[in-house]
């Protein structure tokens, strides 16, 4: 009860902030746009895959690391008001509030990324298949809980929404454009492919690629392994650190 009363008033705030819903469509739709449709006729990908289409499944990704890294401000203004103190002195063990954060956060950029994939669809930059949609939601789940749950992390250590915000830019805009998002990886120099092949974002990328435009870099079972382990460490660190927060 406690997990999905947390995730209830989660999803209640994203649905009636109605400014945060198209507010997230801004910046992805931006890069797609205008980025993609710049580079379209001056790049071409191995494979005969147009650069507009290699893009979107790398927006969807960038849409799913922002919003759900971004949903730990929820904590911290939770801190800041005083929700915080009334949730941690609730006779319900800490790892429920952990998991109802980390359900409701990575839900709201679940739904964040299927609006932007339907648009994508409406745009003609992709064309998939509902199989390929309902295949896409697992993969795009685990991203977003691993983010949700680094977001979480940070923000029971800081208290001011500001600081947390600056500090999140400068996170994850390398977490995204060291991810595999806006380029190939195979052809990269060895240092730089050694960071890409590191971060956990690019097999979650690779993932949604390989079943939205049949183009991946790794094999699909390697993409879902790595995410799944990745967001059950950050699932543990994250119960961790609200077990320690005061």
């Amino acid at each position: 009860m406690a997990i999905y009363t947390i995730w209830l008033r989660e999803m209640l705030h994203f649905i009636r902030d109605k400014s945060r819903i198209i507010g997230s469509m801004g910046m992805p739709l931006f890069f797609l746009l205008f980025i993609g449709t710049g580079l379209n006729s001056a790049f071409s990908v191995p494979g005969g895959v147009g650069y507009m289409e290699f893009m979107a499944p790398g927006i969807v990704g960038m849409i799913l690391l922002f919003g759900s890294i971004f949903s730990g401000l929820n904590v911290v203004a939770d801190k800041q008001f005083g929700f915080m103190k009334e949730m941690l002195v609730a006779p319900v063990p800490r790892s429920s509030l952990v998991l109802g954060k980390t359900l409701g956060g990575a839900s709201t950029a679940l739904l964040q990324a299927l609006l932007l994939l339907s648009l994508v669809f409406l745009l003609g930059a992709v064309k998939f298949s509902l199989i390929a949609l309902l295949l896409v939601i697992p993969i795009m789940f685990f991203i977003s809980a691993s983010f949700v749950n680094i977001g979480i992390i940070f923000a029971t250590r800081i208290s001011d929404p500001h600081g947390f915000q600056v500090i999140m830019n400068f996170f994850i805009m390398p977490l995204f454009f060291l991810s595999g998002a806006l380029f190939p990886v195979d052809n990269l120099p060895g240092w730089l492919k050694i960071l890409v092949l590191a971060n956990p974002l690019t097999y979650g990328i690779d993932g949604l690629r390989g079943i939205l435009i049949g183009h991946p870099t790794f094999p699909l079972w390697i993409d879902f392994t790595i995410l799944v382990v990745f967001s059950a460490i950050t699932v543990l660190i994250g119960a961790y650190a609200f077990e320690k927060m005061q």
